[in-house]
């Protein structure tokens, strides 16, 4: 194959590989090995002197926005939201920053949104698409986080930034997804799946907890001309804003060699797929000449050279979570990215077989870290023999099977028992919950841990945890302080409020708000005394028959009921008295907190109160709102101005406890 061809052909594998990554559908290569390929283009462009027109190093994707489902209107953008180039060598960013003040941010590995906010309203959200031509997704003003929905600044405003899932939300998400192939890849492609949904799923977007930060306000029609001015105003006006720090090209190699330590760590929650240095003179930034999609001037991306490191296998570990079996590589610890490393995900059977996984202590790997964070095995380089499949689960023993997906063709192992632990890990993970239980230290890995070793297989198990501490202190990423943290929590969540109770039970289509109406009607020994007659809830206001016979029927069957009342002999319920039908303090009102409070621990506390007395709080103010609370009384705050344009009392704290408390 000539060079031409081998340039054609790299094209087509890369676009290819770019489509599934923008689409949110399963990737077909990883960063590293995208990276590579991509590296290999830029080098035969180079050489030859001859660039196709469809090449990745001058386009981006315009991958469809949700394969065709009304997700909304296709528009082009009001300015052009062009691509960084990229380099791996400190040399090249110095280069570029030449001895002017710059920026130093993180590269965060999500999709770009661009903001449009008029009179002081948000009027649109756009994905990026091309650069030239997004979607128009508005409809999902009110489920992703990080920006306000109404400002200050009363001027045509445009705000760009890029929306994000956390590692943490990201495994949550997965381990609780039966489905092998509704899993995904990586956040980025978690959340760009997120985005494409339509109008009838955008309760998901919220529920996967999408955050927008800011990394630029690309216009605004009173002067600012510093880049560094800018994002701080996004902080005043309520924006989540990126992480950044000023500095100039003596200081780069300390400044990066700094903040690729802090994603060495491990510490870092946010996906991040490098840095990126941007100018603080707008101006100057906007000076620049337009190459393909990428602006000279307006930044310049620096990508970590991915370090991989040669471990043999020990062996693979199946860790069993909803109903399947996932393969773990468990190997010869190695340094790798700063720290050791001795486990990796491998995913599947087809991905072990893709890789060609031999026997245990007869197979060498070469493991990465995907963007210093995710250890990932990307090749097996010395294998002998063939790896072995087990017969039975290893949660609950009973026998496995191999599925081969319809769509995918891609092979998973099962465990058939329908009653296995294991499946029941997003119970687990709401038991435990603040608004459940609220213990902290029990994430959704650490109950699948623990499900996996045996430690855990009803609710009333977590209560005898501390049996298996010497073992728990052994576990990775445990140690004595954390484990004796945990056991603190455990014992501190004996003691719990009624409403708090309920909602941890897993009662079907009982949540927060129907424990709220069930206790305040009837106290906590009424609900309790409900429950042994049999007598139903329907004479609650908002517990209608289906709700009744939901809570009744969980009620009466064996395996709640013992796990119900074997729970009541490890806790005390806090006793809570009926509200009389008059209602409370605060009975018929609406109020909005905002700001922060100081005589009750935090807002939660105050909605629980007000709550608690009768009232209601919502989170925005409107003309069914009584009361504003909010204890910077004179704030020229978006929220103050509409109470104040619609006559709606402010109250500080102190005057809501002398009305109200």
């Amino acid at each position: 194959m000539d060079k031409n061809q081998r340039m054609q052909e790299l094209v087509d594998i890369l676009n290819r590989a770019s489509a599934d990554y923008y689409s949110g559908r399963e990737e077909s290569m990883t960063n590293f090995e995208w990276d590579a390929l991509f590296d290999e283009l830029a080098q035969l462009e180079a050489e030859i002197g001859i660039t196709l027109p469809n090449s990745p190093t001058q386009m981006t994707s315009d991958a469809p926005m949700g394969e065709g489902k009304e997700t909304g209107v296709k528009e082009p953008h009001e300015f052009p939201t062009l691509s960084l180039a990229k380099t791996k060598v400190v040399k090249e960013l110095q280069a570029w920053a030449g001895d002017r003040p710059i920026w130093l941010t993180w590269k965060l590995d999500g999709l770009t949104l661009v903001l449009t906010y008029d009179q002081g309203k948000l009027s649109k959200i756009m994905t990026r698409g091309n650069g030239t031509i997004g979607t128009n997704i508005t409809f999902m003003k009110d489920v992703i986080r990080g920006f306000p929905l109404e400002i200050s600044e009363q001027g045509h405003m445009v705000v760009r930034g890029e929306a994000t899932i956390s590692y943490s939300d990201f495994t949550m998400i997965n381990d609780t997804i039966e489905d092998e192939d509704e899993k995904y890849s990586n956040p980025r492609n978690l959340a760009s799946g997120t985005l494409a949904l339509d109008v009838s799923n955008v309760s998901k977007v919220q529920e996967r907890k999408v955050t927008f930060y800011a990394f630029a306000l690309v216009y605004l029609e009173h002067g600012m001309n510093e880049w560094g001015k800018r994002i701080a105003y996004l902080d005043q006006l309520g924006f989540q804003t990126i992480e950044r720090e000023a500095t100039r090209a003596e200081d780069l190699p300390e400044a990066i060699q700094r903040w690729t330590k802090k994603v060495e760590s491990g510490d870092m929650d946010l996906p991040v797929d490098g840095l990126v240095i941007c100018y603080d003179d707008i101006e100057y930034a906007a000076s620049g000449s337009v190459t393909g999609h990428h602006a000279a001037r307006s930044g310049l991306a620096f990508k970590w050279q991915d370090v991989s490191a040669i471990s043999q296998l020990d062996h693979v570990e199946w860790s069993c979570a909803a109903s399947v079996i996932t393969p773990v590589a468990v190997f010869e610890p190695i340094q790798l990215e700063g720290t050791i490393v001795s486990r990796a995900s491998l995913c599947n059977i087809s991905e072990m077989e893709r890789l060609g996984i031999g026997e245990d202590q007869r197979t060498t790997l070469e493991i990465i870290k995907a963007n210093k964070i995710i250890p990932k095995c990307i090749a097996v380089k010395q294998a002998s023999g063939q790896f072995s499949i087990p017969e039975c689960c290893p949660v609950c023993q009973q026998k496995t099977e191999i599925r081969t997906s319809a769509n995918s063709g891609t092979k998973t192992l099962r465990c058939t028992n329908p009653a296995c632990p294991a499946k029941h890990l997003k119970r687990f993970s709401r038991f435990v919950s603040k608004h459940g239980m609220d213990i902290d230290g029990l994430s959704i890995q650490t109950l699948l841990a623990f499900v996996n070793k045996g430690y855990i297989k009803h609710f009333e198990d977590i209560y005898h945890l501390s049996k298996y501490k010497e073992e728990i202190k052994s576990l990775e990423g445990f140690g004595e302080k954390s484990c004796e943290n945990l056991l603190k929590a455990i014992e501190r969540s004996r003691k719990v409020h009624p409403v708090n109770f309920i909602y941890a039970l897993c009662i079907p289509l009982i949540g927060v708000d129907a424990g709220k109406k069930i206790i305040g009607k009837l106290g906590s020994n009424g609900f309790l005394s409900r429950l042994q007659s049999g007598e139903g809830f329907l004479d609650i206001e908002g517990i209608g028959p289906e709700k009744s016979s939901a809570i009744l029927q969980w009620y009466q069957e064996p395996e709640q009921n013992a796990s119900f009342h074997a729970l009541l002999r490890e806790l005390h319920l806090e006793e809570v008295t009926a509200k009389p039908d008059d209602g409370g303090k605060c009975a018929g009102l609406t109020f909005v907190i905002t700001g922060d409070v100081h005589h009750f621990s935090n807002r939660d506390a105050f909605r629980a109160y007000v709550e608690g007395e009768g009232g209601s709080v919502t989170g925005s103010v409107s003309k069914k709102t009584n009361y504003l609370v909010n204890n910077d009384v004179q704030s020229t705050s978006a929220k103050n101005k509409k109470a104040m344009d619609l006559g709606i009392p402010i109250l500080s704290e102190e005057d809501f406890l002398a009305m109200f408390g």
